[in-house]
């Protein structure tokens, strides 16, 4: 377990913040992360790399010449936000292009996706690759589907040096692409790891084995063996890997790797060298020349013990890249000349000033905040159990995200309340909060969807029931378009659909929202629950989709958790204690376009 904690929900700030302090000459903070402390020549290529806490030295700790120019830092095991991807591409910004280097995980697919589409936006170019090296996770005909772990090192290892050189962006882009399509990763686990506050790993290998195919945020592995010495467990490594090798001789392969023995957290070092010799002899008696191996932590997987296994199948340009010098906190190679010019970080764009809000939306804006504490309420006392069903095939951070996210959004929507803003702002700026604070896919999907919900409002004046749930109809579509699911890939969709249909059906026959919203909640319900029948097609479950089969998705679950929690609000809310119930700034439609707006969350 992690001891040394001061608030699990700030566990990922506190490292980071202590990070900068102890790498000062390395790097700077950021909104959203760091950047390089010192200059880069203008013009060059920046390369910016990102994912969750919990991965030490990935990814701020590749920071510096020769490899990134900034590092996007989210929540433990959670992808950062779109917000704080594009706050760091501005702050990493040389002119001349930026790559963006992540796993390949629906989250971060997501998160930066949405950054990417809003610097470009901005005028920027940018590019993304989604690093997609274990093998275990998919076929090899499937490899760009695969989830990046281990084997970012060496892709990101050959963009940032190829940046340094002066290669432009689409020259880098290349060979990050090659790179990442050269480059193949297994794992092999002893124990699961534990999220900072908890006391249980999220999930246990049996004693006297060890599990082979995990994934980085607490995924179990594929299968189960029984120990044996670390030559046989060298040799299974090996040969998974070389079972994908390129043809000699094809587009400059002459059987030469780069080599990286990747600890994931709890396993000593010793204990890595007597793996690596095993690894190395089988490498050089299969006719492998190895080049620069590294053997030691670069992407772990908080106190997991374990390790991984990567190999990038080098051409004359990718071993020109992988050898050149670097100067990080964590990787250093050769003799990289000092910066001498500190960065000069440009300033956040903070959000635009508050346009005050109009009587009649304050009013609903007050609604808002009211249910934003409530379901932040709600979000801290389903934390255990979210977490449970989420660690079956999952990575079992899904309650500690809700936490985080609903949190973020109570907190905004009171700041921008405070400062007058009209329910629309408040509702805006709550779904960007809990995009950021939650990070992961269920982040961005509620943030998307409350940030949809807030279009359909208005800081003017209050809106009615018609307009409510045209609102919400909005919001649900904004969940499946965003993360592309669809009714039985067991998801969060398999709730939203049956309760935006449902919602809308009945609201038709008689317009009485609280009883409407009762039975949609019901129904999400039942939906939710019914997700416990089939297997996970999208998402990190997707990897253990028959081993999710009797538990329900835990996104559908936390959307009817919310849903239900609406409901039973709707129906105590006191419809007399407005002076006016023919205005549609009565205190009841201000209650519901609060609900209305959660209930998409």
């Amino acid at each position: 377990m992690t001891h040394l904690v001061n608030d699990p929900t700030t566990f990922a700030t506190d490292s980071l913040r202590g990070f900068v302090a102890a790498h000062p000459t390395y790097v700077q903070p950021v909104h959203g992360g760091v950047v390089r402390a010192t200059g880069s020549p203008s013009g060059e290529v920046s390369v910016v790399v990102g994912g969750g806490a919990g991965h030490y030295p990935a990814f701020a700790g590749w920071v510096g010449p020769g490899m990134a120019h900034g590092a996007v830092c989210g929540n433990v095991f959670a992808s950062p936000s779109a917000s704080q991807v594009q706050a760091v591409v501005r702050a990493a910004d040389n002119s001349g292009g930026t790559v963006l280097l992540y796993g390949n995980y629906a989250g971060d697919v997501l998160h930066f996706g949405q950054g990417a589409v809003h610097c470009r936006a901005e005028g920027a170019d940018v590019r993304e690759i989604a690093i997609s090296d274990d093998v275990a996770s998919r076929p090899v005909a499937e490899w760009r589907g695969r989830r990046g772990i281990a084997g970012d090192l060496l892709v990101v290892k050959a963009a940032g040096a190829a940046a340094a050189t002066g290669r432009d962006l689409d020259r880098v882009v290349a060979v990050a692409e090659r790179a990442n399509a050269r480059t193949r990763s297994v794992g092999v686990a002893f124990t699961g790891c534990t999220l900072p506050g908890s006391r249980e790993p999220l999930f246990g290998v049996p004693a006297g084995g060890y599990a082979l195919g995990l994934g980085i945020h607490g995924e179990q592995g594929l299968s189960v063996a029984p120990m044996v010495p670390a030559t046989e467990i060298a040799r299974t490594m090996v040969d998974t890997l070389l079972a994908e090798e390129p043809t000699p001789g094809v587009a400059g392969y002459q059987r030469r790797a780069a080599v990286l023995l990747n600890g994931l957290g709890a396993t000593t070092y010793e204990e890595l060298f007597v793996l690596y010799g095993s690894v190395a002899d089988l490498l050089t008696e299969r006719g492998i020349v190895i080049v620069a191996p590294e053997v030691g932590e670069q992407v772990t997987s908080l106190d997991m013990a374990g390790c991984s296994l990567s190999l990038m199948f080098l051409d004359p340009e990718l071993e020109e890249l992988w050898t050149a010098p670097a100067d990080t906190p964590a990787f250093r190679r050769g003799a990289v000349p000092a910066g001498t010019s500190r960065r000069i970080v440009p300033e956040d764009r903070a959000a635009a000033p508050v346009v005050e809000g109009s009587a009649e939306s304050r009013g609903q804006a007050e609604a808002v905040v009211a249910v934003l504490d409530r379901v932040a309420d709600l979000a801290r006392r389903v934390e255990t159990e979210l977490g449970r069903i989420d660690a079956v095939a999952g990575d079992g951070d899904h309650g500690q995200g809700m936490v985080l996210g609903s949190a973020a959004a109570a907190r905004a929507g009171r700041a921008a309340l405070g400062e007058g803003a009209g329910a629309r702002t408040v509702l805006s700026r709550a779904g960007a909060a809990w995009a950021e604070g939650a990070g992961g896919t269920s982040g961005a999907l509620w943030g998307a969807a409350l940030g949809t919900v807030a279009t359909g409002l208005s800081d003017q004046d209050a809106r009615d029931g018609a307009e409510l749930i045209a609102a919400v109809v909005a919001g649900g579509r904004a969940i499946q378009d965003l993360g592309g699911a669809a009714v039985g890939d067991k998801t969060m969709v398999d709730a939203v659909v049956p309760f935006v249909e449902r919602l809308v059906e009945t609201y038709a026959d008689d317009p009485d929202l609280p009883r409407a919203w009762t039975e949609a909640a019901g129904r999400a319900t039942e939906a939710a629950t019914r997700t416990a029948l089939i297997p996970a097609r999208l998402g990190r479950a997707r990897t253990h989709g028959d081993d999710s089969i009797g538990t329900p998705d835990p996104g559908a679950v936390s959307f009817a958790l919310v849903m239900a929690e609406i409901g039973r609000v709707l129906a105590d809310y006191d419809v007399d204690h407005t002076c006016d119930p023919s205005s549609r700034s009565t205190s009841t439609v201000n209650a519901i376009v609060a609900f209305e707006a959660e209930g998409v969350r």
